[in-house]
């Protein structure tokens, strides 16, 4: 045993018009972790997941980070787009969820469109998985991932959530047999 301890991650609650979220942030100011159910709990398992044992504490997330959230959902919907991420994760992975951080705001992907980007079209499924295993939605953009016809796939944060997310950023997608979702499409102040 080398008697070293955990890393430490800072944990903070961000008010969002899709409802509160919980942002981890490692000492080097980088933003780790994003739980759209601001649970301590679940924060912890992602953490776990992600990065093996940590220790976590409630602080207050850097001012940049901070700020680029809020600009975010303020309508500067380009403003997370040079945060700092980090990520754990297999190589398999990190691929993919840097070709999700290259989707721009306001554009859609499908999951065979962006296994075909990172050069693996017959992983259609893998990226699926590693699109589902993002520590990070929102700052990687995972939200942007829609089926080959246009219209929603599951969100870790819940369709709603991903609803919102789109409309917010004027991202054309299909919803079932009502076609375009209308942009005032609003989740209010108590989220889903």
């Amino acid at each position: 045993m080398t008697g070293t301890q955990p890393e430490t991650f800072i944990l903070d609650r961000l008010a969002a018009p899709i409802g509160p979220i919980l942002v981890a942030v490692d000492r080097e100011g980088r933003l780790a972790a994003v739980d759209f159910f601001a649970e301590e709990a679940g924060m912890r398992r992602l953490l776990l997941r992600q990065y093996g044992q940590v220790a976590a504490e409630f602080g207050q997330a850097p001012a940049p980070i901070r700020e680029a959230f809020d600009r975010y959902f303020a309508g500067d919907i380009r403003a997370l787009e040079k945060v700092a991420v980090r990520t754990g994760g297999t190589a398999f992975q990190r691929k993919v969820w840097g070709a999700l951080r290259a989707i721009p705001a306001g554009q859609t992907r499908s999951y065979g469109a962006l296994a075909a980007g990172i050069g693996a079209p017959s992983a259609v499924r893998a990226v699926g998985l590693a699109n589902g295993a993002n520590p990070t939605p929102i700052a990687i953009p995972c939200h942007r991932v829609i089926g080959a016809d246009g219209s929603l796939t599951g969100f870790g944060g819940g369709l709603e959530r991903k609803r919102w997310l789109l409309a917010h950023e004027g991202a054309a997608f299909r919803e079932g047999r009502s076609g375009r979702l209308q942009p005032e499409l609003e989740l209010g102040e108590a989220g889903v």
